[in-house]
């Protein structure tokens, strides 16, 4: 599979899934080895540590005695605080694995040619980056956060006059697509992080031969295409639960009372589960995201695609008999 080249808009979703029928198999492997630990615990954490905190509330808000909750949450405190913090670190933790992992593995990919890459050398590829990843966080958090909130709360109050809506709909995969590629050009070339975000702005709207037309609508329309089917795929394992929890409370049993707190008995204990099983689906779908967005990044790198061209010229006739 040729990474290095011009794409359209149906190659990047066909490249995709193709990628993964090459590589999912050692790709996912070595990503759960990695990463399965930590989200196994996230995961196990967020179900039983938070199920009592959802039941506590639902059961006080349906029954009108909000001061049980108050008293729950006073004794409790203690240990909420606790699991909040467990949870905050492993989330971090895993979104560092989670977004720097498909990036690492691509490039390794690029540059080596191996298919088979073992854990070992993406996590020493890690330890490497660990530094870049703690700079690129601190820009993430501190520059592109604040000003994507500021483009975004723009965008709300323009909801009012309609135009607000298309420049949502617009602007998130925009800028989901700018930050992937600051993610991917930060981390395959030796830039530092405002060069690479001006790199990722405007690799969006143009290449830098100046002379093809602007790839913007196929890195839009790509990024929101995966991502709608994503959210498809992801809903089901939301959906399901969420019907029999609706069906729970609307079932009258010989009491005759409606069922007042769904988070209760069984169906809060699969309710959570398949909430778990969910949590930890969209951390493996972030990898499709990824793949795709790292597609997107080597047709932008027109300045390899002749690199690669005159590398395959070299190698014809050497092995002919």
């Amino acid at each position: 599979m040729q990474f290095y080249q011009k794409r359209d808009f149906g190659q990047f979703i066909s490249d995709t899934f193709a990628f993964f029928k090459e590589h999912g198999k050692n790709y996912f492997k070595n990503y759960l080895l990695i990463n399965g630990i930590l989200l196994i615990l996230m995961v196990i954490i967020f179900v039983f540590g938070y199920r009592e905190l959802f039941s506590q509330i639902m059961g006080s808000n349906t029954s009108g005695q909000n001061y049980y909750f108050e008293a729950y949450f006073q004794e409790n405190s203690a240990i909420l605080i606790l699991v909040s913090t467990i949870v905050f670190i492993l989330f971090l933790a895993v979104t560092m694995v989670s977004y720097s992992y498909p990036i690492l593995y691509l490039k390794r990919l690029t540059e080596t040619g191996n298919k088979n890459i073992k854990a070992d050398d993406i996590l020493s590829d890690l330890k490497n980056n660990i530094g870049r990843f703690l700079i690129l966080f601190l820009g993430l958090f501190f520059i592109v956060t604040p000003l994507a909130m500021i483009v975004f709360g723009l965008t709300v109050v323009l909801m009012f006059i309609l135009i607000g809506f298309f420049l949502l709909i617009l602007l998130g995969p925009a800028l989901m697509n700018v930050v992937n590629f600051l993610m991917f050009d930060y981390f395959n070339t030796k830039k530092g992080f405002f060069e690479s975000l001006s790199y990722a702005v405007r690799a969006q709207f143009s290449y830098k031969n100046g002379r093809d037309k602007s790839p913007f609508w196929k890195y839009w329309g790509s990024t929101i295409v995966m991502y709608f089917i994503i959210q498809v795929v992801a809903s089901i394992f939301t959906m399901i639960p969420m019907m029999f929890i609706f069906g729970g409370m609307m079932t009258i049993p010989e009491s005759g009372e409606l069922q007042q707190n769904p988070f209760e008995g069984p169906m809060g204990i699969v309710f959570f589960l398949f909430y778990g099983v969910s949590l930890l689906f969209s951390f493996l779908m972030i990898n499709v995201i990824f793949v795709n967005s790292g597609l997107q990044y080597y047709d932008s790198r027109t300045d390899l695609h002749r690199n690669v061209d005159l590398s395959e010229i070299d190698t014809i006739g050497t092995h002919e008999i």
